[in-house]
C-alpha cells in the first residue's frame, strides 16, 4: 500500500507483499482516463468552491504535466496512487493531499474501466463492422453461385454461396446491436460515489459526468462502487460472438476440405504438413476457432471471481477486469484476421457437376407433384424418397429420374400410377431453378438476395455513422476537459481554501 495511506491506522507494508497484490502493470490501461478523472474531478471542486482557484491551478497544472509524461513503478499498488504520490510530489502535500478530496478509488476506477471500455467497444463495433462490409463484397461477387446448403452435415437444399454470406451477415448485426445497447449502459458514470456513499461536500457528480463524457449517472452509489455487470455483460455479448464467429470459421473449414470441395482459402491463411506433401491445412481457421474458447474461459472466469462477492467494492475486482481486456484483444484480433480471409475466398468451380448435389432438388420434386399433380405434401414426400433410394441402390442420381420410373414408384402410395410431364420433372430437378423459385423474402432467389444486400449497405452505413458520433461526442467532452484543465491550471489569484 502506498505510504500515503500508511503510518495512520496501518504500519509500513513490505514491497513484496505490494507487489503481490498490485494492480499496477495491467492499470497501464486506464492511466490517462485516471488523470482525466481527476482532472474533471478538481475543475469541479473548484468551481463549486470546495477547493481554491490557486490550489485547483497548482493540482491541474501538475495533472498536465503528468499526462505528458508518468512512468509506472511497481512498488505502488495501483495507477490511482501512483498520480496522488506524483501530484504531491510536485505541489507538496498541502496542496495536492486535496487530489482526493470527495472521492475514492472505489468510483474512480469503476469510472476509468468504463471510458476505457467505451472506447473499445466502438473499436470492436468497427472490426465487426469491417467484416459486414468483407461478406458484402464476397457476396456481390457470388449471387448466382450455387453451393449446396446443408442439416445434419447432410445435403438438404441449393442455396447460393451469397446467400450464406448474408446469414453470417445477419449474425454478426445482433452482435453489434447487442453492443450498442451495452454502449449505454457502460457509457454512464459512477464518479461522485466516493467510496460507497458519496461525500458531506456538496458535489456536483453531473458536472463531472458530463466533463468525462458520459451520458448520465450511475445514480445509487452502491450500486456504482460495487456492480461490475457491465463486465460481465461485455464479456457475455463477446462470447456470444465467440460461438458465432467459431461455427463460421467450422463452416470455412469443413467446406474447403477435399470431402467437401466447395471452398478454396488461399495458402497465405494455410500450412501444409510436415510429412505429407498433398496437406492444405486451414490453420489461421482453425487457431481463431480456438482462440474463440479463449473469451468463453474468460466470461467464465469473470463470473466464478464475482458470483459470491458481497456488496460493494472487493479487491476480487482487480482479478477480473484484465479478462475483459484480454478478451476484447483476442477478439479484435481475431476480427481482423478473419475479414482477410473471408476478403480472400474463393468458390471453387464446378460444384453442380457433381453427380450427388442433384439429390438436392428433393424438396422440389416434391412440391412439383403437389402443386402439378394435386397429392398431398406427406404422399409427396414418400414416392421421392422411395423414388431416391431406388436410384442410389443402383448407383444412379435424381437426373438419372424419368416419368415411367416415378410413376411405377407412386403405384405403391397411390390407387393409380402418376403421369409425371418430362417438363414439369426436369424444371424441378433443375438447381437453378430451384433457387429461383425459392424467392420469398429471406429466400436464396437472385433477386431476394439482391434487395437484402442493398438494404445492409444501408444498415453498414448507419453503424458507421452511429460509431463516428459516439466517438465524436466522446472526443469532444475530452478537449472541452483539456481545455478547461490548461485555463484553470494557469490562473493566479489568491483566494485559498
Amino acid at each position: 500500500m502506498s505510504d500515503l495511506l500508511r503510518g495512520g491506522r496501518l504500519a509500513p507494508s513490505r514491497k513484496e507483499i505490494i507487489e503481490f497484490a498490485s494492480s499496477i502493470k495491467s492499470d497501464e490501461k486506464i492511466l490517462r482516463h485516471i488523470i482525466s478523472i481527476n482532472k474533471a474531478h478538481v475543475i469541479m471542486l473548484v468551481e463549486k468552491g470546495i477547493i481554491g482557484k490557486i490550489y485547483g491551478s497548482k493540482i491541474l497544472g501538475a495533472l498536465l504535466d503528468l499526462e505528458e509524461k508518468t512512468t509506472l513503478r511497481l512498488d505502488v499498488e495501483d495507477a490511482h496512487m501512483l498520480i496522488e504520490e506524483e501530484v504531491i510530489k510536485k505541489v507538496g502535500l498541502e496542496i495536492g493531499g486535496n487530489l482526493n478530496l470527495a472521492k475514492s478509488r472505489n468510483d474512480q476506477v469503476a469510472t476509468a474501466i468504463r471510458m476505457e471500455l467505451r472506447i473499445e467497444i466502438l473499436n470492436l463495433l468497427e472490426l465487426i463492422v469491417d467484416l459486414q462490409e468483407s461478406l458484402l463484397h464476397l457476396a456481390e461477387k457470388n449471387t448466382e453461385t450455387i453451393i449446396p446448403g446443408y442439416t445434419h452435415l447432410q445435403q438438404a437444399q441449393p442455396i447460393t454461396f451469397a446467400h450464406y454470406l448474408l446469414a453470417q451477415f445477419d449474425v454478426l448485426e445482433r452482435s453489434l446491436r447487442r453492443f450498442i445497447e451495452i454502449y449505454r449502459r457502460i457509457n454512464l458514470s459512477p464518479m461522485g460515489a466516493g467510496a460507497l456513499a458519496t461525500s458531506s461536500f456538496p458535489i456536483s457528480r453531473e458536472r463531472v459526468a458530463d466533463l468525462l463524457g458520459f451520458e448520465g449517472l450511475i445514480e445509487n452509489s452502491l450500486d456504482a462502487v460495487s456492480s461490475r455487470d457491465f463486465l460481465l455483460e461485455t464479456l457475455s455479448a463477446l462470447s456470444i460472438l465467440a460461438v458465432d464467429l467459431s461455427r463460421f470459421a467450422e463452416d470455412l473449414i469443413i467446406w474447403s476440405s477435399m470431402e467437401f470441395g466447395i471452398l478454396e482459402i488461399p495458402d497465405e491463411f494455410t500450412s501444409t504438413s510436415s510429412i505429407m506433401p498433398q496437406k492444405k491445412n486451414p490453420e489461421v481457421l482453425e487457431i481463431i476457432r480456438a482462440r474463440m474458447s479463449h473469451i468463453l474461459g474468460d466470461f467464465v472466469a469473470s463470473s466464478t471471481i464475482m458470483k459470491a462477492l458481497p456488496s460493494t467494492y472487493n479487491m476480487d475486482f482487480q482479478e477480473a477486469t484484465p479478462k475483459l481486456w484480454g478478451a476484447i484483444k483476442t477478439m479484435k484480433e481475431n476480427l481482423w484476421m478473419l475479414s482477410e480471409v473471408v476478403r480472400n475466398l474463393k468458390v471453387k468451380e464446378n460444384i453442380l457437376s457433381r453427380p450427388l448435389t442433384s439429390f438436392l432438388a428433393a424438396t422440389e420434386l416434391a412440391n412439383m407433384l403437389v402443386r402439378n399433380y394435386e397429392v398431398s405434401f406427406r404422399t409427396a414426400h414418400k414416392i421421392v424418397g422411395a423414388l431416391i433410394k431406388i436410384l442410389i441402390s443402383n448407383g444412379k442420381t435424381l437426373l438419372d429420374a424419368t416419368p415411367e420410373l416415378l410413376g411405377e414408384v407412386s403405384k405403391a402410395f397411390l390407387q393409380k400410377p402418376l403421369l409425371v410431364k418430362s417438363e414439369d420433372l426436369e424444371k424441378a430437378i433443375d438447381l437453378k431453378s430451384f433457387v429461383e423459385s425459392h424467392n420469398v423474402r429471406g429466400g436464396p432467389s437472385k433477386i431476394e438476395v439482391e434487395r437484402m444486400m442493398s438494404h445492409r449497405k444501408m444498415m453498414i452505413h448507419q453503424f458507421r455513422a452511429e460509431i463516428s458520433n459516439r466517438r465524436r461526442k466522446i472526443e469532444d467532452s475530452i478537449r472541452v476537459l483539456d481545455s478547461l484543465s490548461k485555463f484553470y491550471a494557469a490562473q493566479e489569484n489568491n483566494r485559498k481554501i
